[in-house]
């Protein structure tokens, strides 16, 4: 019988440390990165609308800044996450905006632990093919 006991002591253990972060700080630029991959790989997201700042950085560096476009703000339990995206022409965007809040909650619980209180998509503009045809005709200049 003391065997049993000494199990269930141990199972007590486990379950009160699964479902906390105690002690546990992830930094807000971590949530960020997540909700940027999982952003992504949404059907009809042309690309994150980041502004000045995040453009620079990503010509400076020369790799690509996975949490362009993505505000997160975060306490000890919960976050809120602010994505600006633009999509593509001829996308639904209801549609691609409810897919972003699904994978980007989805994501970001599964990986922290942390509850994701809001995820508000912000559209910031559509890029149509005449744009990418004139992207890929304009010369990119050479240092």
């Amino acid at each position: 019988m003391e065997e049993n006991n000494n199990n269930d002591e141990v199972l007590e253990i486990t379950e009160n440390e699964e479902g906390s972060n105690d002690g546990i700080k992830i930094a807000n630029d971590v949530v960020a990165v997540i909700a940027g991959v999982a952003v992504s790989e949404v059907a009809g997201v042309a690309s994150m609308s980041g502004g000045f700042a995040g453009g620079i950085t990503e010509v400076l560096s020369g790799r690509k800044n996975l949490s362009k476009g993505i505000k997160v703000e975060a306490d000890e339990k919960e976050v809120k996450i602010d994505v600006n995206i633009i999509v593509e022409y001829g996308t639904r965007i209801p549609d691609v905006a409810f897919e972003i809040q699904n994978r980007v909650k989805k994501s970001v619980e599964n990986m922290t632990g942390l509850k994701v209180v809001a995820v508000n998509v912000h559209v910031q503009g559509v890029r149509t093919d005449r744009e990418l045809e004139e992207d890929k005709d304009t010369p990119k200049e050479e240092n």
